[in-house]
């Protein structure tokens, strides 16, 4: 082979380069190396288009086995797994959401496009002229394209990715035949703190297309996601700190570390096991790529698994806690659960209970857990709905996300935004870079809807429709989004009379009642009382550092007449109460609320205002409901802020079911008595 040009280093358009390549268009690659190595050698002379980057870049593509007459990149990912690949990217995604459409139209006017790939090279998203998007579909530059090196030779994703720098591959440059007709330019996009590769920013076009600034603006663009990345870190960090604040006091730990999701030592307090790690050190034998609640399983020696707190904030695990309390945490009882290995397996074992309607009900919900189908749970306020749900959906580890929403905490706007997501500027109070749902959250798990009764009539049929078909708008996007998701629904009412009365849509009741689980209150569970005081007693203790205290046979008498119209939750709060503001090591029964120890009094004075006349046995759970405030508030001559109390709910809840059942007479009546 002759000479074709000198070695001397010069500046040349993309245009000279196209030029200076025609020669070796028609040599094979092997041909190409070849002279390469000549040169090498002193025996001749290449032009100097062929840098040292580019010919290293085409030796690693023919050690990979790459075809050099391949004409396009494969298709890595599409339908579902693609799907599954843009959630595991989701922030990456939406760090670059403002940069694709603030610059969709300059590279629409360009003729050029913009693509954000994963860090092994697979393109998530693409933007900018729509005759070029279609152009790149016949060389596979589209979402699910892997344009490693190791799949597709040089380009500039793959090299920018092989060499951790920005690339430029212009025409010929490229090492399949099918690509030499683009020219691309990338960058890579780095991690907050790990400054790890975790992504590419490239601008690809045909070689007409080509400015001369592509490459500095592929290299800006990757720093302004690295910016909104870092953004997002502190923001993070900060709610860490926060939450840091809130959780815990002198009283409730000896000690405690702060952790954010890369696994660094955010906040050390207290006495600790481990010493010498400083603030801003990852903490030893954590992957800080993996996923935040299996870190449980590699904290250090001297750091127990089920003293640690992952702390989520809109949706994501930003962090975890590690709490050391003041005093050793003490087995769980037999009565209570199981051993902690098997609590570790199976979550029923935290379901305190020995009664019949407990136990049945355990058992259906062990038959349903194996399956994934809907369940509607089904029980009064304060039963525990939401531990059943958990031990039916299992370990997140084994069965994906464990995502909960009250459908009755906000307005159809925000239930709607929260349920589906939204993109930027959806409706006033939408965040300005869009957010995903509780069902996009939830994708391959459970999604955990308490309060199903109250989802407002408008988005019933939308969340049938979602439920039906397994796809999902984001409000103000017109673009589909597949979930695949369990859904466990609560409620407290009674959904058959809803859908009788026109509350509550026919078909969306059948879809989400395929099958149904009772929880049963706590007033039909018998000696489980005793077991629950012993456990909420045990527990609480050790959690405030406080002495457990003893229920005298006088005082466990009154609280198992006692009604519990607040059920476990209710009884819960009695219990930690009395562990709160008693000094005696027994409990009395003079520190008891008058209305408990007024149910177990052989004879209990009637009321001499109009109250509610006795009535049958409710015939459905809102009946049931109805019955159970209206004697809330007559036992405490119509103090709402103590019936709340009482019923395990807050003031200004059960404001809202007085409204809803019509009990304002029953409130001043009672209060007049």
């Amino acid at each position: 082979m002759k000479a074709v040009a000198t070695a001397k280093e010069t500046k040349m358009s993309p245009q000279d380069r196209t030029q200076a390549w025609l020669p070796f268009q028609a040599l094979s690659v092997d041909d190409v190396m070849k002279a390469w190595e000549r040169f090498l050698a002193g025996e001749v002379l290449v032009t100097s288009v062929i840098s040292t980057a580019l010919l290293s870049s085409w030796q690693r593509s023919l050690k990979s086995g790459v075809d050099p007459v391949s004409r396009a990149a494969p298709l890595a990912v599409r339908g579902d797994r693609l799907q599954r690949l843009r959630e595991r990217n989701h922030e990456l995604l939406e760090a670059a959401r403002g940069l694709f459409d603030s610059v969709s139209q300059v590279l629409s006017e360009s003729g050029s496009i913009m693509l954000l790939t994963d860090a092994d090279g697979i393109v998530l998203e693409a933007a900018g002229n729509l005759g070029t998007l279609e152009a790149g579909q016949e060389i596979r530059l589209v979402e699910g394209g892997n344009w490693h090196e190791d799949a597709v030779g040089t380009n500039g994703i793959g090299t920018a990715l092989a060499t951790a720098a920005p690339a430029y591959v212009h025409a010929a440059e490229h090492f399949c035949e099918g690509i030499k007709s683009w020219s691309c330019a990338a960058a890579p996009i780095r991690a907050p703190v790990s400054n790890k590769i975790i992504g590419v920013v490239d601008i690809s076009g045909p070689p007409n297309t080509f400015l001369v600034n592509n490459l500095t603006l592929a290299m800006t663009a990757a720093q302004q996601i690295e910016r909104v990345l870092a953004e997002g870190a502190m923001r993070d960090r900060l709610q860490l700190l926060e939450v840091c604040l809130k959780r815990v006091s002198a009283s409730d730990a000896a000690g405690m570390i702060a952790l954010d999701r890369f696994g660094r030592l955010v906040h050390a307090a207290g006495q600790l096991p481990t010493r010498g790690i400083r603030i801003g050190e990852p903490l030893p034998g954590l992957d800080a790529s993996g996923e935040v609640e299996a870190w449980a399983e590699r904290l250090p020696a001297g750091f127990r698994a089920d003293l640690f707190q992952p702390v989520v904030a809109d949706g994501k695990a930003i962090g975890a806690l590690v709490i050391v309390p003041q005093r050793p945490v003490r087995s769980s009882s037999p009565m209570e659960m199981k051993s902690e290995a098997d609590s570790q397996r199976n979550s029923f074992a935290y379901l305190a209970g020995r009664s019949p309607a407990l136990q049945a009900a355990m058992d259906r919900a062990r038959q349903l857990a194996a399956r994934r189908v809907t369940v509607l749970i089904e029980g009064e306020t304060g039963t525990g709905k939401e531990l059943f749900a958990r031990a039916l959906h299992g370990r997140e580890s084994e069965n994906g996300p464990f995502i909960t929403f009250n459908c009755g905490a906000a307005t159809k706007e925000l239930i709607a935004g929260e349920l589906f997501g939204h993109v930027r500027g959806a409706y006033t109070g939408a965040t300005s870079e869009g957010r995903a749902g509780r069902f996009e959250l939830a994708h391959g798990g459970t999604l955990c809807l308490d309060e199903i009764g109250e989802l407002p009539a408008e988005l019933q049929p939308v969340l049938l429709r979602v439920l039906e078909e397994g796809v999902l708008y984001r409000l103000g996007d017109t673009r589909p989004r597949r979930v695949d998701v369990r859904l466990l629904a609560m409620t407290h009412r009674d959904l058959r009379a809803e859908v009788e009365a026109g509350r509550f849509r026919r078909d969306l009741y059948h879809r989400i009642a395929v099958t149904r689980l009772k929880i049963p209150p706590l007033r039909e569970r018998g000696n489980d009382v005793d077991l629950l005081i012993e456990h909420f007693s045990q527990q609480l203790a050790e959690r405030h550092g406080v002495p457990k205290r003893h229920f005298p046979p006088d005082v466990l008498d009154a609280l198992r007449a006692y009604a519990w119209p607040g059920n476990v939750r209710e009884l819960r709060n009695v219990v930690e109460s009395l562990l709160l503001v008693g000094d005696a090591v027994n409990v009395s029964c003079e520190e008891l609320d008058e209305e408990i120890v007024a149910e177990r009094a052989p004879s209990r004075p009637v009321a001499t205002a109009p109250a509610t006349p006795a009535a049958p046995e409710p015939a459905s759970l809102e009946a049931a409901e109805r019955l159970t405030i209206t004697r809330a508030i007559q036992s405490v001559q119509g103090n709402l802020a103590q019936a709340a109390r009482h019923l395990g709910i807050s003031r200004s809840t059960l404001y809202r079911k007085v409204e809803r059942y019509g009990l304002e007479s029953i409130v001043r009546h009672a209060d007049e008595a």
